[in-house]
């Protein structure tokens, strides 16, 4: 069997060692020195042997992750003919069509920057739009959290769990998700004007149980905005617990806050972006993918 070095980059250290820990390969830290004017100078710590993997979520501050995870990926490129990217959490891909003239589809120049720098491969945790996924011209991976979030939630006390994605964008995983509680799904269906970004949620109140616990379900949880809306529209005086379930907690600013504010009871969340609300490891979805492609034939 092929073997690895797990690269660790900055936003992603914690994990990237649990994916190391899982391949039993070696893993290589890198140092980071940011200076004055916001540039960043990334250094690789160890001797690069067999395939490297670039462990790096671009999450905030996403402009500097996103250079940092290139960097690397470039570094690796010249001592490897393949590299793995793995980045949990792909910034910029709800930008992954041109909805208002004149708007540029960030997410197409962000995967002609990875192709470029050099990555093979790429693997990442529940990517906010498919349709942006394709736009990286190599072998990729989507590979999904909503399980672990699930059976994390199967160890929690729930008085009839309602689980709720805030858009019909997420409808099928919430269906999955209730499947394995043994629980029942709706979707609300959120639109937001492109130019104002308000955001309208058109769908018929359902009815709540008195003291039912609700479950909303979202890839990403960034403001807390589409949240505190569907807790708004869901009428919370009728809720038990409120919880957040989500691959990715960005938490954007005092978005915590606004979220316990408007009655969020805990955030559950994977270490696919690192914070305190990371509850679920994806370090053994992540290794299970490389280990698919390493013993496929394509290798």
């Amino acid at each position: 069997m092929t073997g690895f070095t797990v690269i660790g980059g900055y936003a992603s250290e914690d994990l990237a060692k649990r994916i190391a820990k899982r391949l039993g390969a070696k893993y290589i830290k890198t140092d980071l020195r940011t200076f004055p004017d916001g540039e960043s100078k990334v250094t690789i710590r160890g001797n690069l042997k067999g395939i490297p993997i670039i462990v790096q979520s671009t999450a905030s501050p996403v402009d500097s992750n996103l250079i940092q995870a290139l960097s690397l990926i470039s570094k690796a490129k010249k001592r490897s003919a393949q590299v793995y990217a793995i980045i949990p959490y792909m910034g910029y891909a709800k930008q992954d069509k041109e909805f208002l003239p004149g708007e540029i589809v960030t997410i197409s120049v962000v995967a002609d920057l990875f192709k470029a720098a050099g990555a093979t491969r790429l693997i990442v945790i529940d990517i906010h739009s498919l349709i942006g996924l394709n736009y990286f011209k190599m072998p990729k991976k989507n590979v999904s959290a909503v399980p672990l979030l699930a059976n994390y939630f199967k160890k929690i006390k729930l008085n009839y769990p309602l689980i709720v994605s805030p858009d019909l964008f997420w409808a099928k995983k919430a269906t999955e998700f209730a499947n394995i509680l043994g629980a029942k799904s709706i979707a609300l269906n959120k639109q937001r004007n492109r130019m104002t970004g308000k955001l309208v949620i058109k769908s018929s109140r359902p009815k709540i149980i008195k003291g039912q616990d609700v479950i909303l379900l979202d890839d990403m949880v960034s403001s807390g905005g589409s949240i505190i809306k569907a807790i708004q529209f869901l009428k919370r005086k009728n809720f038990g617990k409120i919880y957040v379930a989500c691959t990715h907690a960005v938490l954007s600013g005092d978005a915590e806050r606004k979220l316990k504010k408007a009655g969020v009871f805990k955030i559950i969340s994977t270490n696919a972006v690192c914070g305190k609300t990371n509850k679920v490891d994806v370090s053994g979805i992540i290794a299970e993918a490389i280990k698919n492609w390493q013993s496929s034939k394509d290798i």
